[in-house]
């Protein structure tokens, strides 16, 4: 099978994406991991697939596959992308769109060069959890913005050993059976975070990942009381943005804001 996809970038958080309205692609976890391979195939952080709505008050669905094949509940920066792509090759004309994920219903709204989301509620909020760790004891918050996240602040971003500590935070027996996204924050100022992420399914670091990004912002206000918005610097350069409505402990009109952006089309033989 010829599939036909377009490479995109969500602040470095890239993807595969492809039109499967017709729904005529079918591909096994072992393909999904080729293509998303970096040596062996195009190399991508997931696969990004465009289908029809099932629910009346969506207009897509949105299928999100990590590098290793397996299907993600909801990727923040992949839904940029995926909201930046029904606009340039599914003609959709209007400012917002609305799409299914796992997670539920997502909102897009187009905002010049960038697209904000306005992300389903936040669930399974946890707060000062202490766990060890091979670099020492650590004091883990966590919370689920699409998928599971845990975050952890840090003096220095730049000397974390993310991979390592990441994915021995992401194993922990605290988050099984599942597991956990790991995030590591450092405060560059009030308001202003830095941000590096272990990501589940990657099984590695990624240069952003847009539920990593809600949930740091949400625990700077709940640990550290930083008001919305909240914007965060991704190891790819780039500044997103997160918003919200906080009433205690649960939060209302939580959106991301950020780049989206296709960087080459093609075909590949599946």
């Amino acid at each position: 099978m010829i599939l036909k996809f377009d490479k995109m970038s969500g602040a470095g958080n890239d993807f595969v994406v492809a039109d499967n309205r017709r729904l005529k692609i079918r591909l096994s976890r072992k393909q999904i991991a080729h293509l998303c391979h970096r040596q062996f195939g195009i190399g991508a952080d997931g696969l990004l697939l465009v289908e029809p709505a099932r629910e009346k008050e969506a207009d897509f669905r949105m299928r999100y596959y990590n590098s290793d094949g397996g299907e993600a509940e909801m990727c923040g920066n992949g839904a940029r992308c995926f909201a930046r792509f029904v606009q340039k090759r599914c003609g959709w004309k209007k400012n917002v769109v609305r799409f299914e994920t796992k997670a539920g219903i997502i909102h897009a709204h187009y905002i010049r060069n960038e697209i904000k989301l306005r992300m389903t509620p936040p669930q399974a909020l946890l707060l000062n959890q202490k766990i060890t760790l091979d670099g020492g004891k650590f004091t883990i918050h966590s919370i689920n913005t699409g998928v599971p996240h845990a975050v952890v602040f840090v003096k220095d971003a730049e000397k974390v050993d993310v991979v390592k500590l990441g994915r021995e935070a992401r194993f922990h027996k605290l988050f099984q059976p599942k597991g956990t996204n790991v995030n590591f924050i450092q405060i560059l100022s009030p308001g202003l975070l830095r941000i590096r992420t272990y990501e589940r399914g990657v099984e590695g670091e990624t240069l952003a990942c847009g539920t990593g990004i809600v949930a740091s912002a949400l625990l700077g206000y709940l640990v550290h009381g930083f008001a919305s918005p909240v914007r965060l610097r991704v190891q790819g350069g780039d500044i997103l943005t997160v918003g919200f409505c906080a009433k205690g402990g649960n939060f209302e009109k939580v959106t991301l804001q950020g780049p989206a952006e296709i960087t080459f089309s093609g075909e590949i033989n599946v």
